[in-house]
């Protein structure tokens, strides 16, 4: 099904093209709950591809927003001008509760850091995770429901990527929905519904209890593998690494915080994603069961279309010119890989689902430069088995309703999909 009606999507281009182009501010959540988001960053891309927002929300404040495929890799991939400290995200850290993790670092000691955990989804590792993550699949979706509505995000996606995860951390297993909470926690706002309260001040307090108890968690688990020999898991590779085995308790938390989301939220919106985009693309559908060896091809159209996290934050180490405007030493950037991933000028028909596209590879999901996704390959092989074995078992998936989708407008997901796997006939 579709799940946006002609009329709210109709009445999304108006407003983005009557309003004042100063007014426009990519980083309202709002358009990312509503799926509103793509006719401003149209109008952006055709008129004011460098462009300066301001947020009304005091620790974001004023910012440039990169919303041109090129222009996000000329800035991705020059981390000299475009230092990824203090954040990813664009609201300031707070000065009492600031989580330093390699992805907001620069050069040297992201490097470091980086090299500590990467081994764990080098090739080598994924070849021996893959038999797991297939047979882990393989009983996720023999206990879906047939003929009965339920939710594929909880069900699937978040179970699938929360086991992987938790294999990676080798966390223990009956406590792995921690890692759900913990993930949706780090990146939820005030008013997501996260928190028991949708007050800036009571939501931020909880979110920091939580916070707290994840370091404190995971302080025992790094208790007991200091002390053990070595091993290929995340929690002994940082215990053990060089430069990381100094890290203060905020530090840790800080990579947690990256490792989590990065391993579980994005994949998982990833999932959701594949499932909404070949319902509402039935002849795409029709193509990938006649011809199985298109999935690959399907993940990375995947990963393009629903682009997991919308954008990243950089800040500006010196005056530099971009697209005719001078960033100013001190100020804020957010690319937009959402809206590079729609470029007209770069990629062919944006806008279409389309796993036979030429190139299917060229999107900017990953991110480009010292600070590509680590995890790319493990989230692609994830998202391939994972279609392998539905295609081995379901003739069909039918979205029954519109999905909920989360309150960000930087990890660009989903709470809720409601599916049906019919009956066999």
């Amino acid at each position: 099904m579709d799940d946006g009606s002609i009329d709210v999507k109709r009445a999304a281009r108006d407003a983005a093209y009557s309003m004042p182009l100063a007014d426009i501010n990519p980083a309202d959540p709002e358009l990312f709950r509503t799926d509103t988001w793509a006719p401003y960053f149209e109008r952006l891309r055709a008129e004011d591809p460098v462009h300066w927002a301001e947020s009304a929300e005091e620790d974001i404040g004023g910012y440039w927003s990169v919303t041109k495929f090129n222009d996000i890799m000329a800035v991705d991939t020059n981390h000299e001008v475009f230092s990824s400290e203090p954040t990813i995200v664009l609201p300031d850290p707070a000065e009492d509760f600031t989580l330093p993790m390699f992805i907001a670092m620069d050069p040297p000691k992201h490097d470091v850091q980086r090299k500590t955990v990467s081994p764990i989804v080098a090739g080598p590792n994924l070849a021996k995770m893959e038999a797991i993550i297939r047979e882990r699949a393989g009983e996720i979706l023999d206990d879906c429901p047939i003929g009965v509505e339920f939710n594929w995000v909880d069900k699937v996606s978040i179970e699938l990527t929360t086991m992987t995860l938790a294999t990676l951390f080798d966390f223990p297993w009956e406590d792995r929905r921690k890692l759900t909470r913990w993930s949706d926690v780090a990146t939820a706002a005030p008013d997501s519904g996260v928190f028991s309260s949708t007050d800036p001040e009571i939501a931020e307090n909880e979110r920091r209890a939580e916070l707290f108890e994840c370091v404190d968690y995971f302080m025992r688990l790094w208790n007991e593998r200091v002390n053990a020999p070595p091993k290929a898991d995340l929690i002994s590779m940082l215990a053990h690494g060089e430069a990381t085995r100094d890290m203060d308790r905020m530090e840790y938390l800080g990579n947690l915080i990256l490792l989590i989301v990065g391993g579980n939220d994005t994949t998982r919106n990833t999932i959701t994603g594949s499932v909404l985009a070949l319902d509402q693309n039935p002849d795409q559908d029709r193509l990938l069961r006649a011809n199985p060896d298109l999935i690959p091809a399907m993940v990375s159209e995947t990963i393009r279309w629903q682009t997991p996290l919308a954008y990243m934050r950089r800040r500006a180490t010196r005056d530099f010119e971009l697209g005719g405007k001078t960033i100013r030493e001190g100020d804020k950037i957010a690319m937009w890989y959402v809206s590079g991933n729609r470029d007209e000028e770069v990629i062919e028909r944006p806008n279409d689902y389309w796993i036979e596209r030429p190139r299917v590879r060229q999107h900017l999901s990953f991110g480009f430069g010292i600070h590509r996704c680590v995890g790319n390959r493990l989230a692609e092989l994830q998202l391939k088995i994972i279609w392998e074995e539905i295609l081995k078992r379901f003739p069909k998936i039918e979205v029954v309703g519109a999905p909920r989708r989360v309150n960000s407008s930087f990890v660009k997901g989903y709470e809720t999909l409601p599916v049906i796997i019919p009956t066999r006939t």
